[in-house]
This record gives C-alpha cells, structure tokens and sequence, in this order.
C-alpha cells in the first residue's frame, strides 16, 4: 500500500477528506500529518482518524529536521493540503516528482506569494473573472510553478463575494483532490 504524507497549515478540511478517501482504499494510506502551525485543526482531525501528526516550526524545516522524519517514512507521496510555507528545496530534490499542492485559482493565473485562500478568491472578484477553479501540480522550487496534474473550473458569474467563491472552490476540492491523489498511486504501465 502506498504511504502518503500530508502537509497542512490550518483548518485541514482537505486532510480529513483526504484520510476519510483512502481509510478503507487498498491504493494508499494516509499515515501522517505535518503541521507548522501548533494551533491548526488539521491536528484535531488527524488525531481523531487515528492519524500520526507531527509538529514542526519554520527552522526545523529549513535546517533538515522535517527532511529526516519525512525519510524515515518513505513516502510515496507528499501532498500539500493548505500547508502555507515555501516548501525546502532539499526536499522537492528527494522526492521529485512525488510532492503535489493544491491551489483555488486556475494556474497561471492568481498564483505566486501571498495568493492562497480569500486573497485568491478577492483577487478573482476584483478582475471581474466569470469562472476560475482549481489547479492540482507538483511542487518546484517556486510558488504555483510546478507541472499541472489537473485543473477544473466553475462560472462565478452570480458570486458576489470572495465566500460565495470559496465555497464554490472549496465543493470542487473536496470532490477532485482525493480522487486525483488516487491516480497518482497507480502505477503507470
């Protein structure tokens, strides 16, 4: 069974769907949960579904801490899942090709520093978009720049606010990532 290991900052509403996808799947297995955020829900979540977490601050994943416990794990796949730090290269340079993210904007468009979450969706309201979406890739050593996996999109003609977005956003997320995450584990013939 493939091993996944997710990274996530906040709420972890994409975690948990995630874990709850692949708790009774024969392709993969959620077996921790890393956070830099020592507050996050996605702590309470993963505990919960009897998931391990991890605890880890700015300079542990920098300096090669995070780096050690995520070899020791092995994983065949590292997904970021909210998770709002600059991801180290050293890592990205272990695991290439096997680290994925989500974003709440159709990439190229509204990606870079500071662009995640309502600052998307204001951004999307602001330039009068009529649809935007999701865009699942792989993680490089920029921000949003990785190779595309998946992309999918929604009119917002009638939203009126950045929540009105993000809920839009937040129903294609919970509906693709997982599903998505589900194909990278099988393997390629």
């Amino acid at each position: 069974m493939k091993k996944i290991v997710i990274f996530a900052s906040g709420s972890g509403s994409n975690a948990e769907k995630i874990i709850l996808h692949f708790k009774n799947n024969y392709q993969g297995n959620v077996v921790a949960v890393f956070t830099n955020n020592l507050h996050a829900k996605v702590l309470e979540k993963a505990s919960q579904l009897q998931v391990s977490t991890e605890t880890f601050n700015k300079n542990e994943l920098s300096e090669g801490t995070v780096l050690n416990k995520i070899n020791k794990i092995n994983p065949d796949l590292i997904v970021l899942a909210g998770f709002l730090l600059k991801f180290p290269e050293e890592i990205i340079k272990q695991y290439p090709d096997k680290i994925i993210n989500i974003h709440p904007a159709l990439l190229p468009k509204y990606g870079g520093k500071g662009m995640y979450g309502i600052n998307v969706h204001k951004a999307v309201l602001e330039n009068k978009e009529i649809e935007t979406g999701i865009t699942i890739h792989y993680v490089n050593k920029n921000y949003d720049e990785g190779e595309f996996i998946f992309q999918k999109s929604v009119s917002i003609i009638n939203c009126k606010t950045p929540e009105e977005i993000a809920q839009k956003i937040h129903a294609l997320e919970m509906e693709y990532f997982p599903k998505e995450i589900e194909k990278l584990l099988i393997p390629k013939i």
